[in-house]
């Protein structure tokens, strides 16, 4: 065999080699071939091992995975004439291989379109305190109108999310003041209710402590009440036990300390005294009663 012939011989192995390469292949789970004959559609092959009949079969290969866009910033003119930047995500994913190659060229760059336009038509709608706050609102509204227009090209809108929004310079330092000034309301709002309770729990505090030493006065006028009744009682309950010749024995004993006294005195006693009063009042009597008879 010469040269030329085995020349001839590795040039047509190469060329089976390519075509076989080109004809056999193996998709992953998260990829589609959509297959077309002669130019003409004949299905979605994959997941797997797929066999194309050389030259006359090609594929184009499609990823099923979610994708994301990121849509540049976009100057959005408001409904009250404010213009605002707005940055965008738009998450896609392709549910139709077959639509995402025959309906749109470059589905990527339609929908990056279609989000664009979308969005200035939906932020036109809205005022400018409108597009500050309904964040959510603009996201759904923006998925919903999209996912209306790819649905026809096979790609289902799974979320859009807005990454930022910056309104004009001048918007920007009245929305810093009036956080500083509603920031200082809060701070005076807090204060003045600080010492609100503080009077509230000063005077609570008074109160109690007022309660608490009326309570302590009147239980020490009634426990100072209960011992002088129990003084007295006790005085009382003595006294009754004193007999008659107790009261003598005092007597004497204190005619015993004036005899002691050097001055002269005269004693007379109790005795006596009362034996003259009983001498004199019974004479009385028998007086009385002379002269009464004699009448």
């Amino acid at each position: 065999m010469d040269l030329a012939t085995l020349i001839i011989w590795l040039v047509i192995l190469m060329f089976l080699v390519v075509i076989i390469s080109r004809s056999i292949k193996i998709v992953p789970e998260y990829e589609r071939l959509v297959v077309f004959r002669l130019g003409r559609m004949i299905g979605v092959r994959g997941p797997g091992l797929v066999i194309l009949v050389p030259i006359i079969d090609t594929a184009t290969k499609v990823d099923l995975r979610e994708f994301v866009v990121d849509i540049p910033p976009q100057t959005c003119i408001t409904k009250d004439n404010a213009p605002v930047d707005i940055d965008l995500l738009v998450y896609m994913k392709v549910f139709d291989p077959a639509l995402a190659v025959t309906s749109v060229s470059n589905y990527v760059t339609a929908a990056t379109g279609i989000a664009m336009t979308t969005l200035r038509a939906v932020v036109g709608d809205l005022i400018l305190d409108d597009v500050l706050a309904k964040r959510e609102y603009i996201n759904s509204t923006l998925r919903a109108k999209l996912d209306e227009i790819t649905d026809r090209w096979g790609i289902k809108v799974t979320s859009v999310e807005i990454k930022e929004i910056k309104p004009p310079r001048d918007v920007q330092e009245a929305m810093i003041k009036q956080m500083a000034a509603e920031r200082n309301r809060r701070a005076m709002i807090l204060e003045a209710d600080g010492k609100k309770q503080a009077a509230i729990l000063e005077a609570e505090g008074y109160r109690e402590s007022q309660i608490k030493k009326a309570e302590g006065d009147k239980q020490a006028e009634i426990l100072r009440a209960e011992g002088i009744a129990r003084s007295l009682e006790l005085v009382n309950e003595a006294a009754a036990r004193v007999g008659v010749n107790t009261l003598f024995l005092q007597y004497l004993e204190t005619l015993a300390k004036i005899a002691e006294s050097p001055a002269t005195k005269i004693v007379v006693p109790m005795e006596l005294m009362t034996g003259i009063a009983r001498v004199l009042s019974s004479i009385g009597v028998i007086k009385g009663s002379e002269e009464r008879g004699s009448e």
